[in-house]
């Protein structure tokens, strides 16, 4: 008993110096989590308070390690703290929350190579993609994807009555969210966030004075930014998807209809399969504008491709145009150019929604090289 007194109060300690509350140096704060997560091991072999605690403090050196740039320590230490953490799991709601929230961390930590330095898929159109994650990659990534699922089931799985439950759920099903688009499935990254969104909503509607409500104010607005940006990896076949069961919520319409005429889907298909009407779709593309943004290369004699300079090279703001539109524009444009190397060379453009990127996200493309047959310039826009 004095054994476990004394673990606990050295846990107490090393709690109050994790939430600021207490300072140590950095060397002395990692030798008393060291030592507490050696004090801790032999106790949470029967005990399911120190086992938890187990759980929690290897999270905290995993922190601490990833913070460090050592992404493979930070695993181990992970991987060993949830096996104790989930060992706890079932004794407390308190230990299920942290079961759950170091499942999510293992997940960030396993998909980094994934998201660029915006925590933003760096492979958004998965088997679509020019070029994508290695295999190692990938499948770190779909190990982070079912942790997160998993995390999703424990909070599920706690009372739904409690806030502090209803709100992990929701921060779980954004997490799943990413994890789902860093893999390229775009639709159902879509369908978590949108459904993660009516949980802070929720929130927010119950106790608006609150001090999580400003925190689900805040989960909104990130909700908000992301789906805008993943609309952008979606198929009008997808849009579709997504409205049938209910989740593509009114103000993400004008932009899924937005969406829809950029891939060249017509207005009247997209009215009735989005069931708008014909007014409403029309209102919608005239009010909505997108940011169209195109890059010309010609190849040089290297074999080399060249970005042409500004105006070939740049963007603009488009309203009811497909991508088609702009693109065969830009075409017209750039062969009646000064800028133009001639019939015998090899050139190609490509058009992006918001911003330039991978070539497979390009929603205009267009390679062109001399015609045996005739001489002139053939490609094929797609």
């Amino acid at each position: 008993m004095a054994q476990r007194e004394d673990v606990l109060r050295l846990d107490a300690q090393w709690a109050r110096i994790r939430s600021g509350a207490a300072r140590a140096a950095p060397a002395k704060a990692e030798a008393l989590l060291t030592e507490l997560i050696g004090a801790l091991r032999e106790p949470a072999r029967t005990d399911p308070e120190c086992a938890a605690r187990l759980g929690l403090r290897l999270g905290d050196l995993a922190a601490r390690r990833f913070a460090g740039g050592d992404r493979a320590g930070a695993l181990a230490a992970v991987e060993e703290g949830l096996r104790s953490a989930q060992q706890a799991a079932g004794h407390a709601p308190e230990y299920a929350r942290w079961y759950a929230r170091g499942l999510i961390n293992q997940g960030v930590w396993l998909s980094w190579p994934l998201s660029d330095g915006e925590r933003l898929p760096r492979h958004p159109l998965g088997p679509a993609a020019e070029t994508g994650p290695s295999a190692m990659e990938r499948a770190a990534g779909e190990r982070a994807r079912d942790l997160t699922r998993a995390a999703v089931e424990v909070w599920a799985g706690l009372d739904q009555h409690d806030p502090v439950n209803r709100r992990g759920l929701a921060q779980a099903k954004v997490f799943l969210g990413d994890r789902l688009a860093e893999l390229g499935s775009a639709e159902e990254a879509v369908a978590w966030a949108v459904d993660a969104e009516g949980g802070f909503r929720q929130l927010l509607l119950a106790d608006p004075a609150s001090e999580e409500a400003q925190e689900a104010e805040e989960a909104l607005d990130h909700i908000g930014r992301q789906l805008e940006l993943r609309l952008r990896f979606l198929s009008f076949d997808s849009l579709v998807n997504l409205r049938a069961r209910g989740l593509l919520p009114e103000p993400l319409l004008p932009r899924a209809v937005v969406a829809a005429r950029i891939h060249g889907v017509a207005e009247t298909e997209i009215a009735a399969r989005l069931h708008l009407g014909a007014e409403q779709v029309r209102t919608m593309l005239e009010v909505t504008p997108w940011r169209a943004v195109w890059r010309f290369e010609v190849r040089g004699p290297d074999g080399l491709w060249n970005v042409q300079e500004h105006p070939w090279h740049s963007g603009a703001e488009a309203r009811n145009r497909t991508a088609n539109d702009v693109g065969t524009e830009l075409v017209h444009g750039f062969t009646a150019s000064a800028d133009y190397p001639g019939d015998g060379a090899h050139w190609r453009v490509r058009v992006w929604w918001h911003e330039e990127g991978d070539p497979a996200g390009a929603r205009f493309r267009l390679v062109v090289g001399p015609d045996a047959a005739t001489g002139r310039p053939a490609g094929t826009p797609s």
